[in-house]
């Protein structure tokens, strides 16, 4: 019952209520974004949606641009030699507040993501969605936020998010919900778990 009709009738809610109550700051943010750099507001990125009939889906999460658009395309930022390069100065702050996520309210309302489920992978992480497709984690719908992100965010390697991504798969409820919510509360004030650019060897 929660897992197919409350969990979504609270994401569509509480999307909505947030569109609503934060609308002036969305207007903020995208003028600011706009003002900074040249480029589009938004960033659009092909990720891994909600496996469905056994077959992989596809859909473009949005988000406020934080990169230059001469960025190499479909790279995590994680992964980048000199990320400080690429990212623009409104950008800087979006990334370590995690304001450049709020756009996904949209993704959300269109039922593309919820709340909180595994973060979605892009569509070139192989190893992370054979991962996840070993411990059935793809069969949920994809999340602003997640059980991983609130144990490690960028820290963590593929195998150990998708193990996290597996646990929350088998254990979705409304308490593991407003846990992984409140975690992300303060990861996100704490900036816990954020990397930019390649791990030192």
């Amino acid at each position: 019952m929660y897992r197919k009709i409350i969990k979504r009738i609270l994401d569509l809610t509480g999307a909505a209520l947030l569109l609503i109550l934060l609308s002036w700051l969305l207007l903020l943010l995208a003028a600011a974004v706009k003002l900074d750099s040249k480029g589009p507001v938004f960033f659009r990125q092909k990720r891994v949606g909600k496996k469905k009939n056994g077959e992989i889906t596809f859909f473009p999460i949005l988000k406020f641009r934080t990169m230059r658009t001469d960025t190499p395309a479909d790279m995590p930022t994680h992964l980048l030699e000199d990320p400080d390069r690429w990212i623009t100065k409104s950008g800087a702050f979006l990334r370590r507040t995690s304001l450049d996520e709020l756009p996904q309210l949209f993704n959300i309302l269109a039922g593309q993501m919820s709340f909180v489920g595994p973060r979605p992978a892009l569509w070139n992480q192989e190893d992370l969605i054979a991962e996840r497709s070993k411990n059935g984690s793809d069969r949920c719908v994809p999340g602003l936020t997640g059980w991983a992100q609130i144990h490690g965010r960028d820290e963590l390697e593929i195998s150990e998010k998708a193990a996290l991504d597996g646990w929350y798969a088998d254990h979705c409820s409304f308490l593991t919900d407003f846990l992984c919510l409140w975690g992300t509360a303060f990861a996100v004030l704490k900036e816990d778990g954020v990397r930019e650019g390649k791990k030192d060897a």
